[in-house]
């Protein structure tokens, strides 16, 4: 058995599950999130907690029954509290602002660079050098902050370009004479 799959997911007091034999659904106070749920694992529960377990002794199951289980978590976690990535610009120039539904950005191109938001994701400029991203789907957030950093990710000599808040860029040094 997969040994994340061991702990059980606690459901806070403000979050609804429901199960079926192939969907769960988590209703929150921020939103609704579904999931299917694969026939090698089995969900049950009891008063507030849910616990995976693998059907049968295979590896796909073994592994499965992890993945869920952090789906899981991470789907609870979504509608009760959200995720949120905070981005960075650094270089002379760049600069991010929200334009309607679009995140405007000037990244020392050309041109400016206009990013279409998905739906239920909501983007924030507290300044025009940070970027922040909420939702309650944790792979949507990542997914729209990577594809962000996409458009110019940090160059290793002098820094510049669009980071995560936490990442650090180690800089090389220049090429000598």
């Amino acid at each position: 058995m997969s040994r994340i799959s061991k702990y059980p997911v606690e459901i806070p007091e403000k979050v609804e599950v429901s199960l079926t034999e192939t969907m769960v659904t988590v209703k929150g106070p921020l939103g609704e999130l579904e999931q299917k749920i694969n026939s090698d694992i089995k969900i049950d529960r009891t008063e507030n907690l849910l616990q995976v377990l693998a059907i049968g002794d295979s590896k796909q199951a073994k592994a499965m029954s992890g993945t869920m289980r952090s789906l899981l978590a991470n789907m609870v976690q979504g509608v009760a509290k959200g995720f949120d990535k905070k981005l960075t610009l650094v270089g002379v120039g760049y600069r991010a602002q929200m334009d309607g539904k679009s995140l405007k950005l000037n990244l020392g191109y050309s041109h400016s660079i206009v990013h279409e938001i998905p739906q239920d994701i909501k983007i924030e400029t507290p300044s025009a050098t940070e970027i922040l991203i909420k939702g309650i789907d944790k792979q949507k957030v990542g997914q729209v902050a990577a594809e962000v950093r996409a458009y110019r990710k940090p160059e290793h000599y002098k820094g510049k370009g669009v980071r995560y808040s936490d990442e650090v860029v180690i800089l090389k040094e220049a090429k000598k004479k």
